[in-house]
């Protein structure tokens, strides 16, 4: 059975864009039904622009700084989504809060990556907050988009430990590289139809998810 039309993607960022470039190398690899349309990034230096040249994807500027309020910001931001009409709207590092009505107009078409085991650690500094807290445990969590922040019904979480002598840093690293692993694949998933946001509830395989699926890395080394 041939497989149906790619499904069209765009991709916002912030900064260097590493989970974008995952997101397009599945995509180039085939792992996933999907094609991104579009990267944009609300911040003009945006390491992430560069890699996506790399890639050969077609990028756009859309810097934050430059409007002088949120509804022109986000009425911009709108008119280059709607131009390509995506199936799906990936966050990869899009550190911009936006308003109720925008999340809104797109509901069921965003998905955002977190890292953390949410609903613990909502909003910046999660590896910080794990180590300070001395938790066991760590990881990331891809879930939709909704007004509140982080708060979206979460799909799939990876699960990384928390190891004796850990920074910032190399507890971020593996977070990070579990972050690579477990967004294409629920990308994937919403592109083969097997999941979707239904009454703010979500459907995985044609059955309501009661927790949010886990990918356990905790045994899995990661450099």
């Amino acid at each position: 059975m041939s497989r149906s039309a790619p499904l069209c993607l765009a991709v916002l960022i912030s900064g260097r864009g590493s989970n974008m470039v995952a997101i397009a190398q599945a995509c180039a690899a085939g792992h996933i039904n999907a094609s991104i349309a579009q990267v944009i990034s609300d911040q003009s230096a945006a390491l992430g622009i560069e890699a996506a040249h790399h890639l050969g994807l077609a990028t756009k500027i859309i810097a934050r700084a430059a409007f002088t309020d949120a509804a022109a910001f986000e009425a911009q931001l709108a008119r280059a989504l709607d131009g390509h009409a995506p199936g799906l709207i990936a966050f990869a590092g899009f550190m911009r809060i936006l308003s109720p009505s925008f999340v809104t107009r797109y509901a069921g078409r965003m998905l955002n990556i977190h890292p953390s085991l949410l609903p613990q650690y909502r909003g910046l500094h999660t590896h910080r907050r794990v180590l300070a807290a001395g938790d066991a445990e760590h990881g990331a969590s891809v879930h939709f988009v909704t007004p509140e922040l982080d708060a979206g019904p979460v799909v799939l979480q990876s699960r990384v430990a928390v190891q004796a002598g850990d920074t910032e840093q190399s507890l971020a690293a593996r977070v990070l590289a579990s972050e690579h692993s477990i967004y294409p694949k629920v990308i994937g998933w919403f592109a083969d139809g097997r999941l979707a946001l239904r009454n703010g509830r979500v459907w995985f395989d044609g059955t309501l998810l009661s927790a949010p699926l886990v990918e356990d890395m905790r045994g899995v080394a990661r450099h």
